[in-house]
């Protein structure tokens, strides 16, 4: 491994909050959320405890992707406001004692980004990926006077970045070599991006598609590469910000500089295995390529947290303590925890594991109430990626209160964003506030338990004691954590003598035995 400077001290504590910022907060009454809106509700990620937020780009955009084609990258979309605005967003998340992170699409612009317009109109420049003539698989045609064509990175609208090929071939002209001057200019240009929101306050960034830079580099070295170029430039000169990868697959991008990655749906030889294994149950945002599944937070008890415990496992031990995991309970891509089958009563013990394993935990926004996936919605801003897989069901409006448009908008409700969630008994945060019962105060004592006891930290060992149901695992050889994520009562032997409850709900332990009811959680204290 590269030697890095290490990590900042403060990520270790990190409780991540994902924010969609065109469905959180509109404060200004056009049905789009946006950085004042965020703003305004400051208090609220406080006072459930996350000290770090990343926001899903936010930069000028045609938004056929939602944000991820970007036409500008040194200024702010309108729809979110100004770049004043954003700046007092981040001073008063500063305040609140909360770090802001930026989502940073480094593979590729929009195509109505200036670089490519240029490009596209001038054969010496090789900023994106051009094939001088006819059309190779994969390529699209010029939209500008340049003749042949070029390489997108996702959608068509999003022309591939050019930082090289790891493997050249005569037949093919257009594969530069990573030190070519395109490649170089571009590898700059990410340098002056991040330097100039880093100078603004921000605390680091979360890059989108991490792995995609370099093409045909099968092992990903040549990519990595250029993030250890990236990282050393970083540790010199904002050793405080971080960097946190798209990638999927910690082993590999931790280790070429990212400070910490997430488990995701996809990623690595096992294609996000570890994520889907825990929460995916074959609703909402599904990939037509994915096998057949028992995920372990099912209520009929098939599933096992075996192929997380393995994934997670792996990855320690190839980061060696030089990085990160992150867990994230959903993501703007993948289904929220409330999907399908899955019922608000099974919640409760999915967070309880979540902020309890030594991963950095990830809340994406609106999952600490309970908000559901939604089905059936229209294809917006890119949302639609198969037939199975619409994201537009984990990105809908942020539910504040019972008011018009469940507080998030003054817009009429067709302006919104996205529609609300029809469900008349949708969770609120005002109503589950005032409920000391609710999963949001529940997942807020957990933010304060795990903040608070360092054992059940990122730093904290873990020991599995029983890996089937009641899932049984030993943190930082003092806290028992019991998990049954089904619904039927599991029970398993132990041999402790005294245990202090911290937080357990229909979890009991009598002399040598264990007992938890369907859907019980425990945190206990066996050192006390």
């Amino acid at each position: 491994m590269t030697s890095f400077r290490p990590a900042p001290a403060w990520l270790a504590d990190a409780v991540f909050y994902q924010i969609y910022p065109q469905s959180f907060a509109d404060s200004g009454g056009d049905g789009i959320g946006d950085f004042n809106g965020i703003t305004e509700h400051l208090d609220h990620l406080a006072w459930l405890g996350v000290n770090t937020v990343w926001l899903n780009p936010c930069f000028v955009s045609p938004f056929r992707d939602a944000g991820y084609d970007v036409s500008d990258y040194l200024n702010v979309a309108p729809r979110y406001g100004s770049n004043d605005e954003f700046a007092k967003l981040v001073d008063e998340a500063r305040r609140h004692r909360i770090r802001v992170l930026l989502d940073l699409v480094a593979g590729h612009t929009s195509d109505a980004h200036p670089w490519f317009t240029a490009s596209a109109n001038d054969p010496d420049d090789h900023r994106y990926i051009w094939a001088p003539e006819g059309r190779p698989d994969g390529f699209v045609p010029s939209p500008g006077t340049r003749p042949g064509a070029y390489l997108p990175n996702f959608f068509d609208s999003q022309p591939a970045l050019n930082f090289g090929y790891a493997r050249e071939n005569p037949a093919e002209p257009w594969r530069r070599p990573v030190d070519a001057e395109g490649p170089r200019a571009n590898r700059e240009a990410l340098r002056s991006i991040m330097d100039h929101w880093l100078r603004l306050g921000v605390s680091g960034f979360r890059v989108d598609m991490a792995s995609s830079l370099v093409k045909d580099d099968p092992d990903r070295s040549e990519t990595a590469r250029i993030w250890s170029e990236l990282r050393h430039w970083l540790d010199a000169a904002h050793p405080e910000a971080v960097l946190l990868s798209e990638w999927g697959e910690p082993e590999v991008s931790v280790p070429a500089g990212f400070h910490a990655d997430f488990f995701l749906q996809f990623g690595g030889p096992t294609d996000g295995l570890a994520l889907r294994s825990l929460w995916s149950n074959g609703e909402g945002t599904v990939d037509e390529n994915w096998a057949p599944l028992d995920c372990f937070f099912d209520p009929g008890g098939r599933g096992s947290p075996r192929p997380f415990v393995e994934a997670w496992q792996r990855a320690s031990t190839a980061i060696g303590g030089k990085g990160f995991v992150s867990l994230p309970t959903a993501n703007h891509d993948f289904s929220r925890l409330n999907c399908g089958p899955r019922t608000a009563e099974q919640l409760p013990v999915a967070f309880a594991f979540q902020l309890t394993w030594p991963t950095l935990p990830a809340i994406y926004y609106g999952d600490e109430i309970g908000m559901r996936y939604i089905d059936g919605l229209p294809d917006k801003e890119g949302s639609v990626l198969g037939p199975r897989y619409n994201r537009a069901g984990s990105r809908t409006p942020m539910q504040w209160d019972d008011t018009e448009n469940a507080g998030f908008s003054s817009a009429p409700a067709d302006d919104l964003y996205l529609p609300l969630d029809p469900d008349p008994d949708r969770p609120t945060v005002a109503a589950q506030r005032a409920d000391e019962t609710s999963l949001l105060h529940l997942v807020r004592r957990l933010v304060r338990l795990r903040t608070t006891t360092p054992e059940l930290g990122s730093g904290g060992s873990v020991e599995v004691l029983h890996m089937g149901c009641p899932f049984v695992y030993l943190r930082g050889g003092r806290y028992l954590v019991v998990i049954n994520p089904q619904r039927n009562e599991a029970s398993w032997a132990y041999g402790s003598a005294v245990a202090y409850p911290l937080e357990v709900s229909g979890v009991e332990l009598d002399g040598d035995r264990i007992t938890a009811r369907g859907f019980g959680y425990g945190i206990f204290d066996v050192g006390h």
